[in-house]
């Protein structure tokens, strides 16, 4: 079985409007509070972001970091995670709708539970109800239909 995933999520973060709340108590998944690191759970993991090798089945087994804020928050997250090497998603489209007046959303951004559901499927990982109570669960889907059917074959 492959190590949790650890998801930092910012305080700023409102757990009301938080897209991975509902895998709280998933034993698939750790929850920490930026700035929280516990540097014997770190060694060997990968960190989900922009701009790093493809994240593939051969990291299934170091184990994933998941920042969860906003893109401005994740940015300013980042640098205490630097020495973990960054993996990236194939270009899957959200279904979460964005509508921030302050910043521009990059293109291939994703509501955190539909990265962790991408990198969890382009890990080779079960993937079951991880979208149960994701409000965007259906158009998500649809919208990567052909994504999804590659990597599940």
């Amino acid at each position: 079985m492959p190590p949790p995933t650890i998801i930092v999520v910012h305080p700023k973060e409102r757990r009301s409007k938080c897209s991975v709340e509902p895998l709280r108590g998933d034993e698939r998944f750790l929850f920490w509070t930026f700035p929280r690191q516990e540097a014997s759970l770190l060694p060997g993991r990968v960190r989900l972001g922009l701009g790093g090798e493809l994240l593939s089945p051969e990291d299934r087994e170091r184990g994933l970091v998941v920042l969860d804020g906003t893109w401005r928050l994740v940015e300013r997250m980042a640098p205490d995670y630097a020495t973990l090497p960054v993996r990236s998603l194939l270009p899957w489209r959200t279904a979460y709708p964005r509508h921030s007046k302050l910043t521009v959303d990059p293109a291939a951004g994703l509501a955190t539970v539909e990265a962790i559901y991408a990198a969890r499927l382009q890990m080779g990982l079960a993937v079951d109800a991880l979208l149960d109570e994701y409000r965007w669960r259906d158009e998500f889907l649809s919208m990567n239909e052909e994504l999804i059917a590659t990597l599940a074959t």
